[in-house]
């Protein structure tokens, strides 16, 4: 009796959705049978992104924060969606990415790995969820894939510290993005959001710096705000893909932030968060704005909901059985109120 309580109390102990979700895609198998046969061509994973990048084709990255925006990607055919802590921004509001926390990372984790079935899912590690030590690293990373249901992760720098903390979260199993350049979560240091790699030293620190995360494993590395020709001396220097963000033409592959080409929002603090370097594929926000605009008008005016938009109907029969017992409960005002609402709409 012992043991089953013991048991008993361990079950109970497990996080519900810790054990839902372990990855966000099935592994790609080549040693396990199943029911289901793997299909490498509805599913990105490290191989494939190996493969592109030996045979020169671009790797295409966008950022998605919650279902939907996880829905479109999948259905656009992008090849590895990032749930960055860009979120901190873009839809939480902040000027920088530092105040997020894991918590608030892991519910964005989760909601896109339940909309993306087709992309690399790799999430962010938020500031203060890795600095400390290598233990702090392995264990917050660990979270991110069971908790968030991604499939590798990616952290800022090149410290030697960050470095460090790349080297023990590939060695614990986890497939680890690296990140050089302007490093948001170190802006404190940078002093702002500053371009770097424009001079001699910046440049080459750059290089060396992506060359030291390919060393301890890295699958990719971010190269974001450097000039294009230093973008392009890294990628020819790694034998890994690099992925770029405001960076030029030369890297690997490229990664724009969801809401940013898209043009999804019209508001003084989003303009002020808009990067220089994001193209603007469309004007969602204009959109939604003329949209909910014309809905307040509608509201206002009457015309919305008409009967085109008040689908459920009662018969004729039942509407005056209806009346009579509203009449019998004292409540003409009612009853006179649903007879007009039933000469306007209609009835079945």
């Amino acid at each position: 009796m012992g043991f089953i309580a013991s048991l008993s109390r361990a079950k109970s102990a497990v996080k519900p959705h810790a054990i839902l979700r372990y990855m966000s895609n099935v592994p790609e198998s080549t040693v396990y049978g199943g029911p289901k046969p793997q299909n490498p061509n509805q599913r990105v994973t490290l191989t494939h992104l190996k493969q592109k990048h030996r045979k020169g084709e671009p790797i295409t990255v966008v950022t998605a924060y919650d279902y939907p925006s996880a829905v479109h990607l999948d259905s656009a055919g992008i090849d590895v969606c990032l749930v960055g802590d860009s979120a901190s921004m873009v839809v939480h509001g902040h000027d920088t990415t530092l105040p997020i926390s894991l918590d608030e990372m892991l519910v964005h984790c989760r909601a896109v790995a339940r909309g993306a079935t087709r992309p690399l899912l790799i999430g962010d590690l938020p500031f203060g969820t890795y600095e400390s030590s290598t233990s702090q690293a392995v264990d917050t990373a660990v979270r991110v894939l069971k908790e968030g249901g991604m499939d590798a992760i990616k952290l800022e720098g090149g410290s030697p510290s960050r470095i460090t903390a790349a080297r023990a979260i590939v060695e614990a199993g986890i497939a680890v993005m690296g990140h050089v350049g302007l490093t948001p979560q170190a802006i404190s240091v940078l002093g702002g959001f500053r371009p770097q790699g424009k001079n001699l030293a910046s440049a080459v620190k750059v290089v060396k710096t992506a060359l030291a995360l390919q060393e301890v494993g890295c699958f990719s590395v971010v190269l974001e705000c450097v000039p294009p020709p230093v973008a392009a001396a890294a990628t020819s220097a790694l034998q890994i893909p690099t992925i770029g963000i405001g960076a030029g033409p030369f890297c690997s592959g490229q990664v724009l932030v969801y809401h940013d080409l898209l043009g999804m929002l019209q508001h003084p603090h989003h303009a002020k968060v808009t990067p220089k370097f994001c193209k603007q594929y469309a004007h969602v926000g204009d959109v939604i704005n003329k949209a909910l605009l014309e809905y307040k008008e509608e509201v206002t005016n009457g015309s919305f909901p008409g009967p085109a938009h008040s689908p459920y109907k009662i018969g004729a029969s039942d509407v005056d059985g209806f009346l009579n017992e509203l009449q019998k409960l004292g409540l003409d005002k009612a009853a006179a109120a649903a007879a007009e609402a039933a000469e306007k709409i209609g009835t079945a």
